[in-house]
C-alpha cells in the first residue's frame, strides 16, 4: 500500500481515532476469513457508528475541513436550486422539499431563505441525515440563519412515504459505497481489503455473481470487453437505492448534483485506474486505505446507471446537464444582476464565486445535474439551456 507523503500528518487525536476504526475493520476482515469487499470497507470507513468519517465529530466542510462544496462556495448555488424548486412546487400546487445528506446545513438555510423570498415556502423542509453529528450542526446553522423557518424543518432517519415535491441531493451519490473490480485476462476479480504485515492492503478474489454480472453488463453496453488489468468501480447498490427513492417520491422531481460522467465516458479504456477520490484537508488523492475515518472517500458517478435505475423504478429522466448549464438555466445571471448596487468588493467576490461554480476548469463541467421525475411531465428550467440526456 503506497502513501502520499505530501499529505499533512494526522494530529494525535486523529491518529488515535483512525487506529480505533482500523482495529474494527481488522475485526471485520478476520470475521470474514481474511478479506472484505471494498464496498464493505468504504461503508465502514464512512459510516461505521461513532467512528466512520460521516459518523464522527470532525469538521468536514469549509476552510477548516477537508473539502468545500458548491453551497459553501456561494449562496447563488442554493438560490438557483431554489428557483428550480419554485417552478416544481408551483406546478404541483405546493408540496415538500427533501434534502439528502444536508452537510453543514448551509444549502438548506439558503434554499429556505430564497423560497421565502419567492413566497413559495414548502409545507415541510425534510432532511434525511444518517450522521447525528451533522444533524446537530445543521440544526445550529438553521437556527442561526433562518430561525423563523426552523419549525418547517424535520429530520428523518429513513425515506418518507408519499412525498410530493422536490428532492435535492448535492454530492450524495459519490459517497454511496462501491465495489471495485479488476480484469485479469478474461476473469473479473473483486478488489477488496485484507490485513498484511501490520496494515490494511489490497487483495483480489474471483468476483461473486452479482459483481460479475454488473461488469459484463457494462461491457455489453459499451460494445467491447475491458482490457486486461483494467481497474474501476461499480455501484451494485444503486438499483435498490434508487428504487427506495422512487417509492418515497409519489409526485415531483429529484435533483442530483455530483461529479461524474455518462457510462461510455466513465469506462473508457484509458481510464484504467478507476475514479476513487479521497479528500483530506483540501488535498485530493487516491489512497483510501490511509487516514481511515478522518478522510472522505468517493467515486465518480455513472450517470447512465442512475438513469437506468430510475427507469427500472418507474421514473423518467427529466434532464441531464453540466452544473454550469443548469445554474444558467435556473437564473444565476439574473441573481448576479440583483447585486449591482452592492460595493465593488462584494461584486468582485461574487463574480469569483460564479466563476468557480461555472467555468469548465473549475466545477462547471466536472459536476453534472440529473433530474428524475415521478408523475411530473413538465419541462424543468434548469435543463432549458442545454440538455445532455441523449449522452446517457
Amino acid at each position: 500500500m503506497s502513501t502520499d507523503t505530501s499529505l499533512p500528518p494526522l494530529t494525535p487525536d486523529e491518529q488515535a481515532h483512525s487506529e480505533r476504526l482500523v482495529h474494527r475493520i481488522r475485526d471485520a476482515i478476520d470475521a470474514h476469513h481474511g478479506w472484505i469487499s471494498f464496498e464493505r470497507f468504504m461503508e465502514m470507513a464512512l459510516y461505521e457508528p461513532g467512528l466512520g468519517y460521516y459518523s464522527a465529530g470532525s469538521t468536514k466542510l469549509g476552510g477548516a475541513g477537508d473539502f468545500v462544496t458548491a453551497p459553501e462556495i456561494s449562496s447563488l448555488f442554493s438560490r438557483c436550486l431554489a428557483a428550480q424548486c419554485v417552478e416544481v412546487l408551483q406546478r404541483l400546487g405546493g408540496g415538500d422539499v427533501l434534502e439528502l445528506g444536508a452537510g453543514s446545513g448551509v444549502m438548506a438555510a439558503d434554499i429556505l431563505a430564497e423560497l421565502a423570498n419567492q413566497q413559495c415556502l414548502p409545507e415541510r423542509y425534510l432532511i434525511l441525515e444518517v450522521s447525528a453529528d451533522l444533524r446537530e450542526r445543521q440544526q445550529k446553522t438553521l437556527s442561526a440563519r433562518v430561525p423563523d423557518l426552523l419549525p418547517r424543518v424535520q429530520w428523518l432517519d429513513q425515506w418518507p412515504v408519499g412525498l410530493r415535491g422536490v428532492i435535492v441531493a448535492n454530492e450524495v451519490l459519490d459517497a454511496l459505497p462501491v465495489q471495485r473490480f479488476r480484469i485479469r485476462g478474461t476473469q473479473v476479480n473483486a478488489v477488496g481489503v485484507t490485513w498484511q504485515l501490520g496494515q490494511l492492503d489490497w487483495s483480489e478474489v474471483h468476483a461473486d455473481p452479482t459483481l460479475e454480472l454488473a461488469v459484463r453488463a457494462i461491457e455489453r453496453a459499451n460494445g467491447e470487453p475491458f482490457p486486461d488489468g483494467y481497474l474501476s468501480e461499480v455501484n451494485v447498490r444503486l438499483v435498490p437505492w434508487i428504487a427506495g427513492l422512487a417509492n418515497a417520491l409519489a409526485e415531483g422531481v429529484a435533483l442530483f448534483i455530483d461529479y461524474g460522467l455518462p457510462q461510455r465516458e466513465y469506462y473508457r479504456s484509458e481510464r484504467r485506474e478507476g475514479t476513487l477520490l479521497c479528500h483530506f484537508r483540501h488535498r485530493f488523492h487516491d489512497h483510501p486505505l490511509i487516514n481511515v475515518g478522518v478522510q472522505d472517500i468517493g467515486a465518480w458517478v455513472d450517470f447512465t446507471a442512475v438513469a437506468s435505475a430510475a427507469h427500472d423504478a418507474g421514473m423518467r429522466v427529466a434532464g441531464f446537464a453540466t452544473q454550469a448549464h443548469f445554474l444558467i438555466g435556473c437564473g444565476i445571471e439574473s441573481f448576479m444582476a440583483t447585486i449591482a448596487e452592492q460595493p465593488v468588493t462584494e461584486r468582485v467576490q461574487l463574480a469569483r464565486q460564479v466563476m468557480v461554480l461555472t467555468l469548465p476548469g473549475e466545477m462547471g463541467e466536472r459536476f453534472k445535474v440529473i433530474g428524475l421525475a415521478a408523475k411530473y411531465d413538465h419541462p424543468l428550467r434548469g435543463f432549458g439551456v442545454r440538455d445532455l440526456s441523449g449522452s446517457l
